[in-house]
């Protein structure tokens, strides 16, 4: 028979001990009446808080099970190594040996969790500073490390904990961790597959043998979790292309002797390939029985796919929702034909009761006042709950740009079947700045920039600027105040004024310069949830300065109109926004269309007609098809024979047609460009998930292709003069702006065309 080990006769000592103890100190008590009671030993622990676990008082008889079951009691409450009852005439003498407190806990040697994780999981496990000692812990904190280290492949973890006696009966403990190297995934098999190969299967998973990018993504490190997930991954790679009987038999996890290398065996049975037989709706259908079959992508005679059988139970529960049956089952229930390798499935409607909602709370707005966050709101209270309405207003409250989180949530009311709450808890960011900034453009050159801005102000939701900008193409000073909310029903006002010098030289146009000053009036008018109409009013002092390289297309302007106007614009414009999100939109459209016109009897006459167009196709999960298109035109009328040209349309450059310097394509005289009356250029960009950081907010990658040009008129408009170039974009959301960077090559260079492969911009982007 082998020897117990030490530990376990230490464990069995440790048990006999206390019940040897008891079992000495019943036998040598004699009964008597407590007349008092007095403590001996204690240091850390109250006498009061001895006495509250004591079950004896004074007057009462102590004889030896009542010894015995206050014994057993102060030992239960882990504050005493050692508890001894005596009697002194009439007194009973209760000696303690209090156990040490935990003055420290150290931990050494960790690299891959944290030391304030570490703390925290001790914490829970009872071992924390300040509390009693308890030397039965160190097992548990040493078994809760390991699994902690497991889980990340590091299996030849060593945990060394070390405890040094202090003064006042106080113990200080170290924890040394030995990480040792996490164990490498040397192979993947996966045993029984006929259908799809093992390349095929092994690229549906997260985990990987060694590869150039492991060390990166730690994809070659074993976790039990990372398995688990891949299991479930495979499992539904199988359910969405017909083998609905498919199982994972067995999977074994081997581990080499040193512990450095991991070997993965999946068993697996695919069964058979099903196909669709038919598809049914049942139970209480109160919405057109069409209406929901258009909901359902699966067809009969298609390959049965779980993943479009469970699109289509949610795309189902959430059009009930709409109508306010918010808590709607949609169970899809399938019969299987094993003979025809068939399956037919039915759609079991439930959609509950209808549920309305009591009352709207808002929580979290500090600063922003209520009135703001309920306008936004297209859920009413008293109103049919409806998820789609629930889901617009969250989307109009991240548009806003006032809150860094929104979270609503709409809990049942107490006592009531069809009744519900809408909370709506925000976390605002700051949004009041002042801003004293040095920066460097590509095209702008050296920034020099202040502004004060409150986009909130005073929690009312209006938005209040002003802004000094100097660098080697514009000066500018300007302040505006902005109230989205000037009419109750949404009608938005604002006012502007302005001074800028611009020096057209360094924007690679032909050499001019001017001062203008002016300001406006605008307005915004909703016409329906994603329909805007705006309109403005604009007064603009202008003087244009040549100079000795102005092209003579300049000049002629200058020579029959003068080199100062006064001029009034009205502007209309209507706009109709689909997106999911105002800034890295994935899905929904962008669509402008505005007019501008310099009225008549004051000074020079013209127009303008823009359309600006977005559209997001989400491809499959972190893939999304951005499709762009930028029209311009414009023309002079009355005593103004052409579009001013400083009011012309430019081409190029990294908010263009990348790969081409700014604003250097089209016709040009003195080697420069002059611009266009009309501007037709687009886009076609893929936006992929950046490598290692697929769920960053604030970067985003695309591969682009761009054409575009500009045109002296709609006659002269000419395939053959468009610019194409293609490449790659990253957009970084930094804190002093949104950073550009483009990395494009040219397609069709021609004679004089400029190009530049690197480009980037600070600022904002369309």
């Amino acid at each position: 028979m082998k020897a117990p080990t030490r530990r376990a006769r230490t464990s069995l000592l440790l048990g006999v001990l206390p019940a040897l103890l008891l079992a000495s100190q019943a036998w040598a008590l004699e009964p008597f009446v407590i007349k008092d009671i007095r403590l001996e030993g204690l240091q850390r622990t109250s006498p009061g808080t001895l006495f509250n676990y004591l079950p004896i008082n004074t007057g009462d008889t102590l004889d030896d099970a009542r010894s015995a079951e206050a014994i057993r009691a102060l030992f239960k409450t882990g504050f005493f190594d050692d508890v001894r009852f005596s009697r002194d005439g009439d007194t009973l003498v209760i000696t303690v040996k209090e156990r040490p407190s935990i003055s420290g806990i150290k931990f050494s040697g960790n690299k891959d969790i944290k030391t304030e994780d570490l703390t925290k999981a001790m914490k829970q496990l009872g071992l924390a500073e300040g509390r009693v000692f308890d030397r039965s812990l160190l097992d548990k904190v040493e078994r809760e490390l390991q699994r902690q280290y497991f889980s990340q492949g590091k299996y030849g973890v060593k945990i060394k904990p070390k405890v040094t006696p202090l003064e006042r009966n106080r113990v200080d403990v170290a924890i040394e961790i030995d990480e040792g190297k996490a164990a490498k995934i040397r192979q993947i098999a996966i045993v029984g597959n006929k259908a799809f190969s093992d390349k095929e299967l092994l690229k549906q998973l997260q985990l990987t043998t060694p590869t150039m990018f492991s060390f990166f993504t730690s994809s070659d490190q074993y976790s039990k979790q990372k398995l688990s997930a891949d299991l479930e991954t495979l499992r539904s790679y199988y359910l969405d292309r017909g083998y609905i009987n498919f199982a994972i038999d067995s999977t074994q996890v081997t581990i080499t002797p040193d512990k450095r290398d991991v070997y993965i065996t999946v068993n697996v049975t695919e069964g058979e390939r099903y196909t669709i037989k038919d598809i049914k709706l049942a139970g209480d259908l109160i919405v057109a029985e069409e209406d929901l079959r258009k909901l359902i992508t699966a067809k009969a005679g298609e390959t049965f796919s779980r993943k479009a059988i469970t699109e289509a139970s949610a795309a189902i529960a959430e059009r009930l929702g709409s109508d306010g049956y918010a808590f709607a089952n949609v169970n899809p229930v399938p019969d299987i034909d094993k003979e025809n390798r068939q399956v037919s499935v039915t759609f079991m409607v439930d959609p509950g009761k209808r549920v309305y909602v009591r009352r709207i709370n808002v929580a979290g707005n500090a600063r922003t006042r209520d009135e703001v966050v309920r306008r936004e709101m297209r859920q009413m209270e008293g109103a049919v709950l409806a998820t789609d309405k629930i889901n617009r207003s969250r989307i109009r409250l991240q548009r806003l740009g006032f809150f860094q989180d929104i979270n609503i949530e709409t809990p049942a009311v107490p006592g009531s079947a069809d009744q519900v709450d809408v909370n709506v808890n925000v976390t605002e960011r700051s949004l009041g700045s002042f801003t004293a900034a040095v920066g460097f453009s590509q095209v702008q050159g050296l920034l020099l920039s202040a502004s004060i801005s409150q986009d909130n102000f005073l929690g009312s939701g209006k938005r209040i600027s002003a802004e000094v900008n100097n660098s080697r193409i514009n000066t500018i000073y300007s302040v505006s105040y902005t109230d989205p909310y000037y009419t109750p029903d949404g009608v938005s006002r604002g006012f502007r004024g302005f001074f800028r010098q611009t020096n057209a030289t360094r924007l690679n146009i032909g050499s001019f310069t001017s001062d203008v000053f002016g300001g406006g009036v605008n307005f915004g008018f909703p016409l329906t949830e994603h329909n805007t109409a705006r309109l403005s009013l604009d007064y603009e002092h202008t003087r244009i300065k040549p100079t000795n390289f102005t092209p003579p297309s300049y000049r002629g302007f200058i020579n029959a109109n003068g080199d100062t106007f006064d001029i009034i614009k009205l502007s209309g414009g209507w706009s109709h926004d689909t997106r999911n999100r105002a800034i890295f939109a994935d899905a929904g459209m962008l669509q402008s269309l505005s007019a501008e016109v310099a009225v008549p009897g004051i000074g020079l006459q013209f127009y303008k007609l823009s359309s600006r167009t977005q559209w997001f196709r989400p491809i499959t999960k972190g893939l999304t098809l951005l499709l762009n298109g930028d029209l311009g035109y414009g023309a002079g009328y009355g005593a103004t024979e052409e579009l001013p040209f400083w009011e012309r349309y430019y081409a190029g450059g990294a908010y263009s047609v990348r790969g081409f310097r700014a604003n250097t394509l089209g016709r040009k005289e003195n080697g420069r460009a002059i611009g266009g009356a009309v501007k037709l250029a687009g886009s076609a960009e893929l936006i992929f998930p950046v490598p290692f950081m697929e769920e960053s907010k604030s970067f985003r990658l695309s591969a682009f292709l761009d054409a575009g040009s500009v045109f002296p008129g709609v006659n002269q408009i000419n395939s053959g003069d468009l610019r194409y170039s293609a490449g790659l974009s990253a957009i970084w959301l930094s804190p002093m702006g949104p950073l550009t960077f483009n990395l494009a090559r040219p397609l069709n260079k021609k004679e004089g065309d400029i190009t530049e492969s690197f480009q980037f911009a600070l600022g904002t982007f369309f």
